[in-house]
């Protein structure tokens, strides 16, 4: 029993990273009805910017310094793509948007090998090693902090789409965009916006991550996977959802590596996972119906 609540609690920590990147493809689906193939790209990128600033032959920052300056940059780097190079495509349709998604992906990737490194490198973590004992299942502080790190960024989003101006602008633009201009709300600065924020979250994501994972090109890749899956499960235009699929998907992971089919195999799970949910019910546990009048 104590091995199988110790898997419960690592896949709760891996779930919550998952959800954490999910909410980041929420907030941009939500806004245009796009799914972001880039997102964990865009998320790399940020954490190797989070490493540069540590290097002590560099900036020397602190770890928690860094972290808030690599979400600016996450920040300022996602409203950039949707200014530059996703706003050009807007009136395209969804396919060619997802391929331009796909083509930021690979260019990030080279970018990040060919600026920084393709070795994997080493990021300290920002909380103290040690944790907690309750008989033989062992909790650390770097999980209790990732997932109090995580759910307070999702208590300041919450609070944000729900009593400031700029969240209410975002939450009618999403809505109805007609009639959120005809309101005289800026559609295009909001969207803009939305993109900074998912790219600021994948940011927070990627350099809790990276000290266990190492800062590496790769280093999203399969994480990006599992937050598909999370986002899938939980609903594409829940934020809440998104956190909640993340660690459904993470402890699912878990059990099965552990117990049914092996570690080599754990991503098949979330792929049953995926399927389950789309056949039983395809909007995912918190997502909404959408019904149009014909």
């Amino acid at each position: 029993m104590d091995l199988f609540f110790q898997r419960i609690v690592d896949g709760i920590a891996d779930g919550t990273i998952y959800g954490a990147v999910a909410r980041a493809l929420v907030l941009i689906y939500r806004s245009t009805g796009l799914i972001n193939f880039a997102q964990g790209e865009m998320a790399m990128f940020a954490t190797f910017i989070i490493w540069w600033f540590v290097r002590p032959d560099r900036l020397g920052m602190p770890i928690g310094l860094a972290l808030v300056c690599g979400a600016i940059f996450g920040f300022f780097m996602g409203a950039f793509v949707e200014r530059v190079i996703m706003r050009p495509f807007e009136s395209r349709d969804h396919l060619s948007q997802a391929m331009v998604t796909m083509g930021l992906f690979l260019g990030l990737n080279s970018l990040a090998a060919y600026l920084f490194s393709v070795e994997p490198q080493r990021l300290p973590s920002l909380f103290p090693s040690g944790g907690v004992h309750i008989g033989d299942v062992s909790i650390g502080w770097d999980v209790l902090g990732l997932i109090g790190v995580v759910l307070g960024l999702s208590l300041l989003l919450r609070l944000m789409f729900t009593y400031t101006r700029v969240g209410l602008a975002m939450r009618a633009a999403t809505s109805n965009s007609v009639s959120a201009q005809l309101h005289g709300i800026n559609v295009k600065r909001t969207l803009m916006i939305g993109w900074g924020l998912a790219g600021a979250v994948g940011a927070i994501a990627g350099g809790l991550l990276a000290p266990a994972l190492f800062v590496s090109p790769t280093m999203m890749q399969a994480v990006l996977l599992y937050a598909f899956a999370a986002a899938v499960v939980g609903g594409l235009d829940s934020t809440f959802g998104a956190i909640v699929g993340g660690i459904v998907v993470g402890v699912t992971q878990h059990l099965a590596g552990g117990y049914l089919v092996g570690n080599e195999l754990q991503l098949s799970s979330a792929l049953a996972l995926i399927l389950l949910v789309l056949l039983i019910r395809p909007q995912g546990l918190f997502g909404r119906v959408r019904v149009e009048r014909v």
